[in-house]
This record gives C-alpha cells, sequence and structure tokens, in this order.
C-alpha cells in the first residue's frame, strides 16, 4: 500500500500512471509482452542469427532428438534443423497474422462505419452482405476460399482476412450507430461539414479504440487460422514453413519422434497466449473506467488495510457508532484521503443528518459502514464502526454480509439504476426476503405485497408485478424503502433519497420515513446537501466537508447559531419566505468568496 500523500493539485498529476505503466502493472499483460517480444526479437533478428539454413536437408541427421550436437531442438524427418524453421517459421506466422489482421480491420472497419452512420438502404444492403459471410461456418469458408484461390500463403492470408471482415464491421458499426445521434455530430452537420468529414473527423476518433482493441484480442486467432490452414496443407507450400505447416509435417511421426510436432505446437501456443494477454492488457488501458486501481476491477470484497487496530467491541449505548473512520483512494501510485477521522453516532430511533455538498465524503462514509466501497481504488485506512457495540469491519466479509439487508439497510438516491430493469418489483423485494429468512417464494411474494401498502403504494396486489419503468419516480423509492424494510432493520441509511423527486414528492418520503422511523424505532442515517431537510427530519447534524466533520450537534442549535463558516454558508443558501431579493444579495457574496 502506498503511503498515504496529501491532496493537492501540484502533487495529483505527478501521481498519475502513464498508460505504459498501467499495461506493465497487469501481470497477465506483462507476461504476455515478454514472451511476445521475445519470439518477435528472434523472428526479426533471424538473418543475423548463426542458425543453419531452415531448408537445407541432411538425410543422414534426420529425427534427431533435441539436445543433439549441432541441433539444440533436434531435426526432422529430412534432417533439417528444427529450431532454424522454428525461428524461420514464426517470422512468417506472424506477418502474415499481423497482415490479415490489417486487412480485416481495415475493410471491417469501413463497412461497419459507413452502415452505422448512413443508416437506411445503406446500412441495410451492406449488412446484408455480412450476414451471408456469417451464415457460413468461417473454417468451411475460409477452406472455399482456398480451394478457389488455389494454395499457397498469399491465398490463405486472403481466406483469413475475408473471413474475419464481419467480426470487425459489426463492432464498429454497434459503437457508430450511437455515435452518429450524438449532438457534437449534430453540430458538425449544422456547420456545414460533408458527411466524409463528419464521418473520419468526427466519428472515426472515437470509434478508434474500439477498433485498435478488436485488433489487439484478432492477431492471436489469425496466426492460429493460418497455422490451421497450413496444417491441412492449403497455406505454406514446400520448401516455405510457417508454424501450421510444420505442425502438420510432424504429424505422420508423433509417435516416433514427438519433438517434431510438439515443438511447433507449443510456440503456437505460446504465440498466440502471449498475443492474447496482451491484447486484454491493451483493452484495459484504453478504457478509462478501469484506470482506476491500477487496471484492477473492483472485488466484492472491500480492502481493509487499517494502520492501528482497535477494540473489537466497546460499551455504548448507541445502536450505531463511527470512530476515527478514514477511507483513502488509490491513484496512481499515490492514496488519497477521501474521509478522514470521521466520528459520529445515532441511538435508537433517532435521526442523523450527514450534510455537504458533492464531492463532500457523505456517500463514501456511507459505504464505508458496511464495507461497499470498490477496491480497487478504494480501501479503508482508519478507525472503526461499531453496531450494538461491535466492529463490523472487524468482521469476516460473510459475517459484514449478514448485517446488510438484516441488520443494517440502504435506500439509494436513484431507485431507477439501482432497481433492476428486468425483474418485477415484487420479485426485487421478495428477493431481498428469500436472501436472509427462511421462507416459501409465495410466503414472500405476500410480503412483498405487506411492504409495498405499508410505503404508501395504492393497488400494491396489482403493482407488484409491475417492472421499474412502469412506476412513477416516488413509486420507485417507496420500492427501494419497502425493500430496506424487508427484514425489519435497526439501522437504515437514506443516501439522498429525495434529491431525484420534485417537490410533492419528497415531502410524501420525507414523512414516510419520519413515520417508519417513529413506528418501528428505527435508527435513521439520512445522507443530504439541503438544510431544509435536516431541519425537517433530523434530531441530530453532522456538516461535512472536504471529507471531514467540521461541525456537529443538535438540528435545532446548529441551525441557530452555526459555528463553522461552511455551515453558516450551508444555511445561507437555504431561501425563507419573504426573503425576496436580499436572499440573492446574502448568497451572491458567498460565491464571489468561494470563487477566489
Amino acid at each position: 500500500m502506498s503511503q498515504i500523500a496529501a491532496s493537492s493539485p501540484a502533487t495529483e498529476p505527478s501521481a498519475r500512471l502513464s498508460s505504459w505503466s498501467l499495461l506493465l502493472n497487469n501481470r497477465l499483460a506483462t507476461g504476455g509482452l515478454i514472451v511476445l517480444g521475445i519470439i518477435a526479437l528472434l523472428a526479426i533478428l533471424a538473418p543475423l542469427l548463426p542458425l543453419d539454413n531452415p531448408n537445407a536437408t541432411a538425410p543422414a541427421d534426420r529425427l534427431q532428438p533435441p539436445f543433439s550436437e549441432g541441433h539444440l531442438l533436434g531435426t526432422d524427418q529430412l534432417g533439417r534443423d528444427i529450431l532454424s524453421r522454428l525461428i524461420w517459421g514464426s517470422q512468417v506466422s506472424i506477418a502474415v497474422g499481423l497482415s490479415a489482421t490489417a486487412i480485416a480491420a481495415l475493410a471491417g472497419s469501413l463497412i461497419g462505419l459507413i452502415a452505422g452512420f448512413a443508416r437506411g438502404r445503406t446500412d441495410n444492403i451492406l449488412m446484408r452482405l455480412i450476414d451471408m459471410l456469417m451464415a457460413f461456418p468461417y473454417i468451411l469458408l475460409a477452406l472455399a476460399i482456398v480451394a478457389v484461390l488455389g494454395p499457397g500463403l498469399l491465398n490463405a492470408l486472403y481466406a483469413i482476412a475475408i473471413v474475419n471482415i464481419p467480426f470487425f464491421a459489426r463492432n464498429v458499426r454497434g459503437v457508430t450507430i450511437g455515435l452518429a445521434s450524438r449532438e457534437f455530430v449534430d453540430a458538425a452537420r449544422l456547420s456545414g461539414k460533408s458527411w466524409l468529414a463528419i464521418l473520419f473527423t468526427e466519428v472515426l476518433p472515437n470509434v478508434l479504440p474500439v477498433i485498435v482493441i478488436t485488433m489487439s484480442t484478432t492477431v492471436g486467432w489469425m496466426i492460429l487460422e493460418t497455422a490451421g490452414l497450413s496444417f491441412l496443407g492449403l497455406g505454406a507450400q514446400p520448401p516455405q514453413s510457417d508454424l501450421g505447416s510444420m505442425l502438420g509435417e510432424g504429424r505422420s511421426l508423433l509417435f516416433n519422434a514427438p519433438h517434431v510436432s510438439i515443438i511447433p505446437g507449443l510456440m503456437i501456443f505460446a504465440l498466440v497466449m502471449s498475443i492474447n494477454l496482451l491484447g486484454d492488457g491493451v483493452r484495459d488501458v484504453l478504457d478509462p473506467r478501469l484506470r482506476a486501481g491500477d487496471l484492477t476491477r473492483p472485488r466484492a470484497v472491500t480492502r481493509i488495510e487499517r494502520k492501528t487496530k482497535p477494540k473489537s467491541t466497546i460499551d455504548t449505548d448507541a445502536i450505531l457508532d463511527v470512530r476515527g473512520l478514514e477511507t483513502s483512494f488509490q491513484r496512481g501510485r499515490s492514496a488519497f484521503p477521501a474521509v478522514k477521522s470521521v466520528s459520529f453516532s445515532v441511538k435508537k430511533g433517532e435521526c442523523l443528518g450527514l450534510i455537504g455538498e458533492s464531492g463532500s465524503g457523505k456517500s463514501v462514509t456511507a459505504l464505508s459502514l458496511l464495507g461497499l466501497v470498490a477496491s480497487p481504488p478504494g480501501v479503508i485506512t482508519e478507525g472503526a464502526a461499531y453496531i450494538e457495540g461491535e466492529d463490523v469491519l472487524s468482521k469476516s466479509e460473510t459475517g459484514i454480509r449478514a448485517l446488510r439487508g438484516a441488520k443494517v439497510a440502504y435506500v439509494f438516491q436513484d431507485p431507477l439504476t439501482t432497481l433492476h430493469p428486468l425483474y418485477k418489483v415484487g420479485d426485487q423485494i421478495a428477493e431481498a426476503i428469500l436472501a436472509h429468512q427462511p421462507v416459501s417464494k409465495d410466503e414472500a411474494k405476500k410480503r412483498a405485497v405487506d411492504l409495498m401498502e405499508q410505503v404508501g403504494i395504492r393497488d400494491a396486489a396489482e403493482r407488484v408485478d409491475a417492472f421499474p419503468h412502469q412506476m412513477s419516480g416516488g413509486q420507485r423509492q417507496r420500492i427501494g424503502i419497502a425493500m430496506a424494510l424487508a427484514n425489519d432493520p435497526d439501522i437504515i441509511i437514506a443516501d439522498e433519497p429525495t434529491t431525484a423527486l420534485d417537490v410533492t414528492v419528497q415531502a410524501k418520503i420525507l414523512d414516510l420515513l419520519q413515520d417508519l422511523r417513529t413506528k418501528r424505532g428505527l435508527a435513521l442515517l439520512l445522507i443530504t446537501h439541503d438544510f431544509g431537510v435536516v431541519a425537517q427530519v433530523c434530531d441530530k447534524v453532522a456538516v461535512m466537508k472536504d471529507g471531514e466533520i467540521v461541525e456537529a450537534g443538535v438540528t435545532e442549535a446548529v441551525l441557530r447559531d452555526p459555528q463553522h463558516a461552511y455551515t453558516q454558508k450551508l444555511k445561507a443558501c437555504v431561501p425563507e419566505l419573504g426573503q425576496g431579493k436580499a436572499f440573492l444579495d446574502g448568497v451572491r457574496p458567498l460565491f464571489a468568496e468561494a470563487a477566489q
């Protein structure tokens, strides 16, 4: 773990890793690069290396085993040196694979760009031609093309390139269709650009990463397919050889001299595997969503690396007690704390409002309590979160998972993205019940209807079979609350549950949360950036700025006499009835000060 560094504009850019460093941080891709580099270097330097003539026969030395004198990898059935033929054959196989990939990428990408951008009749004609190519098994189609053109390495190259054109065309067309209706393309049309200029200056740069990724993951298959044709005698013709023809020539000697076929087979395996591993690494480097955390996809478990281990249990009357929590995010070679020394507590039946501007660390704090921070790049580096006196972060992943949804529930900000679009809302509520309770599906479905009625959804028995897109924003948020209540939790974390809703629905959701808190005695942690919501719902408030709690206390006291300047600015941004122009006059200096 890198040492925690202070975040500042001067140090952030230097902490970012270059694309080359990101690629090398991927161990599999690095391994593929090393193996491929060695093979490619040997192939390039083949004319300069002290190798025997790959086509020189010596019947007296036929079928020499590996490590024979003068023949490191032995000889074949004609006495030819296998090492020499292997290196020269690798040169041919790599050249053919790269050439076939370039031809397929150029032709397929051009077809995909034109079809996706032009649409209509042009799209139909081009894609039906592509569908005709895809209607045949690609290896049979390649065999048919070589049969028509005649055996030979060049004809095998053309055949492999042609059968892979549809792969590029369909990928590029799908991306182009999405880009063709974007606003920047419309702006280019309005500026008077021709369709060719728009296609190659506006669309192509956005499609290029997809083309590069597709090429990097296709070269290996091209080499393998070329080797397959040569294995069948349709590719390289004697005396020329590639890896496939070497493998084909040695198949009859598999029992008498297995090294003749095993050695080129291992070379094909190493070459194709290294290209595929490197291709995966290149794909990740070109995907900006995977750059965080050194190109490692988030794991199912949050990384916890606390510098000091707190007590596993404490004596406290608060149902939720957070002490000195610190969560950092890795960026390049350094880690930056997003949440620093956060401490607060919530008693049963109490509501704490966690307030601050966007990016202040509210959601990261809430996600850290249940080990839900994506790792990488996130890591919990300090502090503890006690629920009923037991430190959640000291538990195993199984123990933390048992708390999620049962003891502690989470209501997310946007239910349209958190509810599964392909499942009925009733099934999703029932799934939350079945995850923690040994009940039948019918019983879980019945409870789902009851929960929907409790959160105020009319005609719940009919709406239980609705999909999320068939419900309004307020109804979806109520479904989210129903899922949170499915297992009678003691704590509910509501992450800005009213932000995406209109004012009328906001009030209803807040009233619902208040009513549920009163009836069930729930502890409520409400994340918001609205002091008006805090004043209406919360008993206590904690104000966050830049990952730290700068002021905390009883809501009425903090609102009446805020001590911190940041709290005063947040309060000043809440309009009051009758202020009129005076409100703008009071807020304007705050924005001017912030801009400085």
